[in-house]
């Protein structure tokens, strides 16, 4: 599989497990596109092959981004407004109809282990950002594509790089993963099919 992905997109570049998965899937020899509303918001070293400046929620923008690519990567976020939203979901569905009319099969999406949990448990401050993420799911699970769909519990800025992290069918048993680790299991989708079609937990362990 992986000999017939080489360029890939990746949506939510600019959010905090973006920038720490464009830098590794360079280093893992891929081409990467990303669509950005802002590109200053990138590093100024970022190594991606090509920066459209665009909105996900702009179905030519992501067929723009979409040209010539093979795979897809969807880490789409609000940052730290939690206030109710459906750009994850909408902007999902945008990439998916793109990635059908040109014929691309492999997306990892990235939503939230809130997904895993019985739904009174989650905070209700973030019960409107888990709807949006559940409708995404929905969008990609129904897409008929070889999704992976990935749900981390809290994501770690703080944390390092190790490689070493628990991948768990519908389930999570862990608290934390750190963007980098995330960032890792993200670009080693793009590999192997063994996760396509399916929805996992990550953690790691961390010192």
């Amino acid at each position: 599989m992986s000999e017939s992905i080489k360029n890939i997109a990746i949506f939510g570049a600019t959010g905090m497990t973006g920038l720490a998965t464009l830098p590794q899937a360079v280093a893992a020899g891929y081409n990467v596109t990303v669509l950005v509303r802002d590109a200053s918001k990138l590093p100024a070293d970022h190594k991606a092959s090509r920066v459209v400046v665009g909105d996900v929620l702009n179905k030519d923008d992501v067929r723009k981004t979409l040209e010539g690519q093979d795979a897809v990567i969807i880490i789409l976020g609000t940052r730290t407004d939690l206030s109710p939203t459906t750009m994850m979901s909408e902007g999902t569905k945008n990439i998916v109809e793109a990635m059908k009319a040109r014929g691309i099969r492999k997306v990892i999406g990235c939503m939230s282990a809130f997904l895993l949990w019985d739904r009174s448990k989650v905070p209700p401050r973030l019960i409107p950002v888990t709807e949006d993420h559940d409708r995404m799911y929905a969008v990609l699970k129904t897409s008929g594509l070889d999704y992976v769909a990935v749900m981390p519990p809290h994501i770690a800025g703080d944390l390092p790089l190790t490689e070493r992290y628990m991948v768990t069918e519908n389930m999570l048993k862990g608290r934390a993963i750190s963007k980098h680790d995330l960032g890792h299991f993200f670009v080693k989708c793009l590999s192997t099919s063994e996760w396509d079609g399916k929805t996992v937990g990550v953690c790691g362990e961390y010192k």
